[in-house]
């Protein structure tokens, strides 16, 4: 089985025409000043899958996303912007409600697989939140479909908590090994929207969540250099919460951001307890643990010249122009946040 090196050493990444020497480079930008370029709407989350027909059937299956755009990409222009020298990637793009997720298949080459010992406080953890009309007809129908499960059944989060009091929710697993949510709000809670009367089960998504080491890092990133705002804060921690993430002990900081439009980003940081092992430094796009978040902004170059303060890690050189647009944008750049977590910042 091949394995994750954990290496220490930040290696500046150099393309070439023949190769590029390293996923991410180290950018210290200086000089703090307004963001002038914030994201105006998160496009889509995306994550790397082993075999396309085989996620694609998962999630449409089970999950009811509905296919709306099939497509091949290769050549210098996706190799510089995704880090990956040689790619060849298939690229599904499935709505649910109003949402997209996004499916790559690294036709070529292919990456590393999730760690077989991955844990809910690791920060390589990434999911997206299904939001279902009734959880349980939704964990019925995983149940049915035989998916494996991260929680030992859907959790009903206490009332004394009043951030999160009556929510429920379920972690399980993609055919890749994947986490995911299946989320039921109660009728105080989320956003209008998922109250309409509908005979839908499976809704949309809410938010991708992260685990991040320390908050304040993240929102100096999310929040001050890409414009998001604070949507909402909790702590959560007892045997519900423990269960759902399955971590003995769980005591966990949560904050929500959101852009005027698209799915949530929800920082999780683990109180306790401590021995989450951070993003491996090597981790590239065709690997298995990689997600990303699409931000739309209205100038890549101007939101880049204005990410100031902590050292951020670009996995492009730099801004990239990409022949054709085929995914709706026609130049972006794909860096990592301080954790590591991917973000493609793009332009329309």
């Amino acid at each position: 089985m091949i394995t994750f090196g954990w290496t220490v050493t930040v290696m500046v990444g150099v393309y070439t025409r023949r190769m590029i020497v390293a996923a991410a480079a180290v950018v210290a930008l200086v000089g703090l000043r307004p963001v002038e370029a914030q994201v105006v709407a998160v496009d889509s989350v995306g994550v790397t899958v082993a075999d396309m027909d085989r996620s694609l059937a998962f999630y449409r299956d089970v999950l009811g996303f509905q296919p709306v755009s099939d497509l091949e990409v290769s050549g210098d222009e996706w190799e510089r912007f995704q880090g990956v020298f040689g790619l060849r990637v298939r690229i599904v793009r499935l709505r649910l409600g109003d949402e997209t997720l996004e499916l790559t298949e690294y036709v070529a080459p292919a990456g590393r697989p999730i760690p077989a010992d991955a844990r809910s406080n690791d920060r390589w953890f990434q999911h997206v939140a299904i939001i279902v009309s009734d959880m349980d007809r939704a964990y019925k129908q995983l149940r049915d479909h035989r998916v494996v499960h991260a929680s030992p059944g859907p959790q009903r989060l206490p009332d004394w908590n009043p951030a999160a009091g009556g929510i429920r929710a379920f972690y399980f697993k993609d055919p890749d090994g994947h986490p995911l949510e299946v989320l039921q709000f109660p009728p105080d809670k989320g956003d209008p929207k998922w109250r309409r009367t509908t005979d839908r089960l499976f809704l949309g998504i809410d938010h991708t969540a992260i685990v991040v080491a320390n908050t304040e890092q993240s929102l100096a990133f999310y929040r001050e250099r890409l414009g998001l705002r604070v949507a909402g804060t909790s702590e959560n921690y007892g045997p519900e919460q423990e269960r759902l993430n399955n971590v003995f002990g769980t005591r966990l900081r949560i904050t929500t951001l959101r852009a005027p439009s698209g799915p949530g980003v929800e920082l999780l940081e683990y109180l306790a307890p401590g021995g989450g092992r951070p993003f491996p430094i090597d981790a590239r796009a065709n690997d298995l643990v990689h997600w990303h978040m699409r931000a739309v902004v209205a100038s890549a170059e101007g939101l880049l010249g204005r990410l100031a303060g902590s050292h951020l890690r670009l996995v492009s050189p730099g801004v990239i122009a990409l022949p054709q647009a085929p995914l709706g944008f026609g130049k972006g750049i794909l860096l990592r946040d301080p954790d590591g977590h991917a973000v493609q910042v793009v332009e329309r």
